[in-house]
């Protein structure tokens, strides 16, 4: 018997029995593509990689790097492109995407696009299989995720909420923190994936637990944001070189990485997105909603929104977050 896949499939050799993502057994007499049988993977999950912009697009790359077999969607196909010469599978939506993988990955701009993604009528979870996991990486409502994990879990589905932080940069060098929430069962199935795009990943908690701790590394990066442009725009203003100024306070007690990286680019007029200003505000809006909910008041966040709300309204919201520098001067 001769059994030929489409090139869409993914395919996992094992001795000699193959099996599909889409459930299928076959044995002996195996005919593959030549593309296909170049790709197939030894003891790999198949992933489903949605949501290609800054971030994703190298997240995706590294884990085709590392032997995954990988399938990808992005509303605005391009910018998958370079995946697909890689060697990614494209799809035309979501739910074909996750249909046959074992596990399925989104990093997309907002809660809505999360909702949408996950829960609508033909989104992921309504065509993934039984068994598999879906990761969301996107930064993104904690309550959400909680709705989302318990939808999963009535369908045999595992889920986590993993979003990230260390910007492009970190995406590239795949360095990036990774901060989950969810179960230790699927978390230890998820870290070998989670190993290829980042360095410190901790489980945080239960199903939400990603989500808040994200929220917390927002919260100090806001504040801490504006003390950094306020200080560049101090050193100028006192006629002190700022590159000059920087090589002494970076490794002292004001060293963090946003001032390493992000204070250079602003000072060099380099306002190109590593993570855009309109999603920071995105970011800033669910941490305040979510101290509200908690009766927990929160002044410096609440500040440093309403200045890049100013930023934003100036034309800034597609800056990345380093842009705030633009107050100042």
């Amino acid at each position: 018997m001769i059994l030929l896949f489409p090139p869409s499939s993914f395919t996992i050799l094992n001795n000699i029995n193959i099996r599909l993502a889409y459930g299928e057994l076959g044995t002996l007499n195996f005919k593959f593509p030549p593309k296909l049988l170049n790709s197939v993977k030894m003891s790999k999950e198949s992933i489903a990689f949605i949501g290609t912009g800054v971030m994703g697009r190298s997240m995706a790359g590294h884990l085709l790097s590392s032997g995954y077999l990988v399938n990808v969607y992005n509303r605005t196909q391009s910018k998958a492109d370079e995946l697909v010469a890689a060697g990614a599978s494209w799809c035309d939506s979501p739910a074909i995407a996750a249909s046959g993988a074992d596990i399925v990955i989104t990093i997309v701009g907002f809660p809505k696009d999360v909702e949408e993604v996950y829960l609508g009528d033909d989104g992921i979870l309504a065509n993934a299989k039984s068994g598999s996991l879906i990761i969301d990486m996107t930064t993104s409502s904690p309550m959400l995720a909680k709705k989302i994990a318990a939808a999963a879990a009535e369908k045999g589905i595992g889920a986590l909420d993993a979003p990230v932080s260390g910007g492009d940069l970190g995406a590239k060098e795949a360095r990036l923190s990774i901060m989950v929430g969810g179960s230790q069962t699927d978390f230890d199935r998820a870290q070998p994936v989670f190993e290829v795009m980042g360095k410190n990943i901790q489980l945080q908690g239960e199903a939400g637990s990603g989500q808040y701790t994200k929220m917390v590394n927002q919260i100090a990066i806001a504040s801490g944001m504006m003390g950094i442009c306020e200080a560049m725009a101090y050193a100028r203003k006192s006629g002190l070189d700022p590159f000059t100024v920087l090589k002494s306070i970076e490794t002292g007690a004001a060293g963090s990485w946003s001032l390493s990286n992000l204070a250079p680019r602003a000072l060099k007029g380099d306002f190109a997105p590593g993570f855009y200003v309109k999603h920071f505000i995105k970011d800033m809006r669910i941490a305040i909603e979510s101290a509200d909910e908690m009766g927990l008041e929160l002044p410096g966040l609440k500040l440093a929104k309403s200045l890049y709300d100013k930023l934003a309204a100036q034309g800034g919201e597609d800056n990345g977050t380093q842009a705030l520098l633009k107050l100042y001067q």
